[in-house]
């Protein structure tokens, strides 16, 4: 009985946070007409595909979507390689100030991203001034930007799968003539690598969602302007076409989808390890 109760109110949760999904998807293949009723159904008896061809055909369409993917991957290789190198640093080295290190980490996830938008602003117009590629109206602001609120999360996440590993797998891996770099990317790489997926996932949800950064960051540069800042083009003062901005949405999706698929089964451990951590 307990167990039947369970699970149920686990399906009644995972209902209610599935029925949005639903919803963008459903008012995707909606006509115009039942999208703007005042009598809205939880289905359709016309799917029509004019939603996703406004969407599709928005002009620089393409260049937004490889905008978005080139920083979304980018964000996701450094945030592992610096994690990483981060994590083992401050799980296997011991320097002054390393518990001061850990507690800012800890204090850089409490700040609302809102509060630092305007001195981030500033911050990426000056690092322009010397060098340009990482400055305002370039995809280097937006890389540099979620890296750093990326890491500090990585970092915390990744210490308790690098104090995993056994310091007497590091010796017997330097007894048998393996330097630290070798036992570095060869052995204790592999062994966290459900945790790297995990922080990876949640990286590339972030850089590629957003529309904060990318809105404030890119002012003119409509070539360097990312996917989310494409369905701007539907909202509009008299009324917003919300097929188009549905169609949209779900299309921003399906790379999520895909990326969550093809690391789910790391993922499930990588999460199950952090929580035992």
């Amino acid at each position: 009985m307990r167990r039947w109760l369970t699970e149920g109110f686990v399906l009644v949760i995972a209902a209610v946070v599935a029925f949005p999904l639903f919803w963008m998807v459903l008012s995707a293949f909606k006509p115009e007409d039942e999208i703007i009723s005042a009598d809205p159904v939880p289905w359709t008896t016309r799917p029509t595909l004019d939603s996703f061809t406004r969407a599709l055909t928005v002009a620089n369409f393409g260049r937004y979507f490889l905008n978005s993917v080139v920083v979304a991957l980018v964000v996701v290789g450094l945030s592992i390689l610096i994690s990483f190198l981060a994590a083992t640093a401050l799980t296997r080295f011991r320097f002054r100030s390393r518990t001061t290190l850990l507690i800012m980490l800890l204090v850089v996830q409490m700040v609302p991203v809102e509060a630092l938008t305007v001195p981030l602003f500033f911050l990426m117009r000056s690092v322009g001034d010397s060098v340009p590629a990482f400055g305002l109206n370039h995809l280097g602001s937006l890389v540099l930007v979620h890296l750093a609120f990326s890491l500090p999360f990585a970092i915390w996440m990744l210490r308790g799968f690098v104090a995993a590993v056994p310091v007497e797998l590091e010796e017997a891996a330097t007894l048998d003539g393996a330097s630290r770099f070798r036992f570095l990317w060869q052995v204790l790489f592999p062994l966290v690598a459900p945790g790297l997926v995990a922080t990876s996932v949640l990286s590339f949800i972030h850089a590629w969602n957003d529309f904060l950064f990318a809105k404030t960051f890119i002012i003119s540069a409509v070539e360097n302007q990312t996917l989310p800042l494409a369905l701007q083009v539907f909202v509009k003062p008299d009324q917003n076409d919300w097929g188009a901005i549905m169609a949209g949405s779900t299309l921003m999706t399906i790379p999520v989808l895909i990326f969550f698929m093809l690391v789910q089964r790391r993922l499930v451990s990588g999460l199950a390890g952090a929580v035992k951590g």
